[in-house]
């Protein structure tokens, strides 16, 4: 028996049959090998003069690379500050741009003054729904070059905090024998230097003392919230709920925001909870400071006084940062509602967060005290 199968006796059906596959071969490798030379021309350009000198890639001059970052700021800046935004981008349905914080305070403005937001450029509506965040813009802007404040050098807007943070060497630091009373601040490369002739570590022990009780002092007021708040764990009786702020209007002829829960059970007792701008400020939008502040009402009649400790705090799923305080009221039939007290919050940009939102999402606890 022959081993030789690939070759076929003459006149054969097999051997027009091999003759055809091989045809189909060849002519399918070269197609392949046509669509591979395409594809490198395309790739690589046509073919050139070994003896022509290679062409070098056009560069933009100095002067009009920066007429061109010029245009981009135009391009690319919100249309309310007029400035390069540093977070999120959002757009209007006609792709108008807007910074995050200009965003959330048109929204905010537009709570205060119970009129729909719109667009600076179009006047179309704007709201968390229609607007979306535009995450190319985003993306070009942060690989804009901007200046080091320090070292006055460019860099990509995405490196830059980077650099100022932790690689610039103009950058402005503190002596590490700060806690103990060193007031030098200075560029970080003469840091060494000051330290090496720093005489703060040569204080005495009474000085050393001196700045240690202060730093004991601020370090007691910070523990003194959390021991307070251990305290109150170890009530018998503790309740918490999440509450919802919903947004009214007052009847009066100019009408003021104002926020109030619908009305909820915790230890056993109907409660309500009511919030306001700026102390009811008559025109709060166009205060650039922005506060809320609340009060707790007790809806149910009880027998004798309820004394208790409460405080407010972020819900689960809102990204405001609130200071927890703790607030104390001997509840009554008669005194019933406690006064306005501040919601501790940081500024006002997180308070146009909360003013911005369709509703205001907090957590509640309240600790009854027994006597």
């Amino acid at each position: 028996m022959s081993r030789d199968m690939g070759v076929a006796a003459p006149g054969s059906s097999t051997s027009g049959l091999g003759v055809v596959a091989v045809g189909a071969a060849l002519e399918a490798v070269a197609g392949v090998a046509a669509m591979q030379e395409e594809v490198a021309i395309r790739r690589d350009g046509p073919e050139t003069d070994p003896d022509e000198p290679p062409k070098k890639r056009v560069r933009l001059p100095e002067g009009e690379a920066g007429k061109l970052e010029e245009r981009l700021y135009s391009v690319l800046c919100c249309t309310v500050c007029l400035d390069l935004p540093k977070a999120s981008v959002y757009q209007c349905t006609n792709g108008h741009l807007m910074c995050a914080g200009c965003f959330i305070h048109l929204l905010a403005d537009s709570r205060l003054k119970e009129e729909q937001a719109t667009c600076p450029n179009c006047r179309c509506e704007i709201s968390k729904n229609l607007c979306c965040r535009n995450l190319a813009v985003e993306k070009a802007v942060s690989e804009l070059p901007a200046d080091c404040p320090f070292c006055l050098k460019q860099f990509p807007r995405s490196t830059l905090e980077r650099h100022q943070k932790e690689e610039c060497q103009d950058r402005v630091t503190l002596c590490k024998y700060k806690r103990i009373g060193c007031p030098w601040q200075g560029p970080f490369h003469e840091l060494p230097a000051h330290e090496g002739e720093c005489c703060h570590p040569n204080k005495t022990g009474a000085e050393l003392m001196g700045v240690l009780g202060e730093m004991d002092q601020s370090h007691r007021r910070d523990m003194q919230l959390y021991n307070s708040i251990f305290g109150l764990l170890c009530y018998e009786k503790i309740g918490f709920t999440e509450v919802q702020f919903r947004p009214y209007r007052t009847d009066d002829f100019i009408t003021r925001l104002y926020y109030e829960t619908p009305r909820f059970t915790v230890l056993n007792q109907t409660w309500v909870l009511k919030a306001r701008v700026n102390d009811s400020e008559r025109n709060p939008n166009l205060s650039c400071k922005r506060t809320l502040s609340f009060q707790l009402l007790l809806k149910s009649k009880v027998n004798s006084p309820l004394e208790c400790s409460f405080l407010l705090l972020k819900g689960p799923y809102d990204d405001v940062r609130i200071k927890p305080v703790i607030h104390h009221h001997a509840f009554s039939n008669d005194t019933n509602e406690t006064e306005y007290v501040l919601l501790p919050i940081s500024d006002s940009v997180e308070c146009n967060k909360l003013l911005a939102a369709k509703n205001i999402n907090l957590r509640l606890f309240i600790f009854q005290i027994q006597k």
